[in-house]
């Protein structure tokens, strides 16, 4: 792949408008939810608003439902849509290496300094990012395709400290599934397997019962 054939930003938007995200018309669920961890088990509701906003209901373990809004809330950002220009219209793209299996590397500029990804079969496969102090590392390995565009499926994620690339805290791996409710692709098991000095911690959470709020 050349600069000459398409863009480094145009090879990039597309898979960018790949990603699968909920529409305008999207009205908000609610679901049950079970999270397990470290051989606990705590179970409520949580609500996702048509404006993507999360929230935990009927949990009085406050990490448990601290861990449950966070997953909520992971949910609901990730499907939000942006025009591709209110996201990355201030970075500059440039072509980086081509990797052996074919996925290409893209460097960013502008405000996005520092930061890079890695794009096959028209979806991102490597996130590297500058977020809230931290560089944040994403390997995607497998993903759904829904019919409207890719959801994640196997990927892996790791924190590290920007000036000196140091790790913070143990690699986590992740499985996510999803089934249609009405129209719409829903997140209804999330198993995170993260390593700890050397050990597996598994937290799953587990959401059933999913239903699509009715607009007012």
């Amino acid at each position: 792949m050349t600069a000459t054939q398409v863009s480094a930003q145009e090879l990039f938007r597309a898979a960018y408008d790949n990603r699968y995200t909920w529409d305008k018309e999207f009205p908000g669920y609610t679901a049950d939810i079970k999270y397990k961890y470290d051989g606990k088990e705590y179970k409520g509701q949580v609500k996702i608003s048509t404006n993507l906003k999360a929230e935990v209901l009927n949990v009085e373990d406050e990490e448990a439902q601290k861990a449950i809004h966070g997953q909520a809330w992971e949910i609901a950002v990730h499907r939000v849509r942006r025009a591709f220009e209110q996201t990355h219209g201030e970075n500059i793209f440039r072509y980086g290496a081509t990797d052996a299996d074919g996925a290409v590397e893209i460097l960013m500029g502008g405000k996005a300094e520092g930061d890079k990804y890695k794009l096959r079969n028209n979806e991102v496969c490597l996130v590297h990012r500058h977020i809230h102090g931290v560089v944040v590392t994403i390997n995607t390995f497998s993903s759904h395709e829904t019919g409207e565009g890719y959801l994640s499926h196997t990927y892996d994620s790791v924190y590290h400290d920007p000036k000196t690339g140091e790790q913070k805290g143990g690699k986590s791996d992740f499985v996510d599934e999803y089934e249609k409710v009405g129209k719409y692709s829903i997140l209804n098991r999330r198993e995170i397997t993260t390593d700890i000095d050397g050990k597996p911690s598994v937290q799953e959470f587990i959401f059933s019962n999913i239903k699509l709020m009715e607009n007012n």
